[in-house]
């Protein structure tokens, strides 16, 4: 079972990642073997970074959803896939966009079970198995 979902993951209201943890709850739930997430993960539409209002960088913020993202898919088992958006504030939005790279995590992040991400280009093709 494959689960695709597109962002942005945040309320038009703030930055809690409130929408992307009622969608990891699903993929908890359902177990997918493949969760497919398309950014944007924090929008360079939204609000509060149109009008400078966020208190923390933008990786922070981004770190901070990639957090949610391992804590609420470690019991699921799936393989993640993160694609970026060009309205990603917290990634390069040249074309062609390269993959996220991986980020420096926090020890227990990467302890097991620690779900399995993958990082692709939006122009991608995804490997047959």
């Amino acid at each position: 079972m494959v689960l695709v979902a597109c962002g942005p993951f945040t309320p038009s209201d703030g930055v809690a990642f409130e929408p992307l943890s009622d969608l990891l709850e699903v993929v908890a739930r359902d177990r997918p073997d493949v969760c497919v997430l398309f950014g944007p993960f924090l929008d360079a539409k939204h609000e509060q970074v149109e009008s400078c209002q966020l208190l923390s960088p933008f990786s922070d913020v981004f770190r901070l959803c990639l957090r949610t993202i391992i804590e609420g898919t470690r019991s699921a088992g799936s393989q993640l896939v993160l694609v970026p958006s060009l309205r990603d504030v917290s990634h390069d939005f040249v074309y062609p966009q390269p993959p996220f790279p991986f980020p420096d995590l926090p020890k227990e992040d990467r302890a097991v079970p620690a779900p399995e991400f993958r990082f692709l280009p939006p122009e991608c093709e995804f490997p047959g198995d």
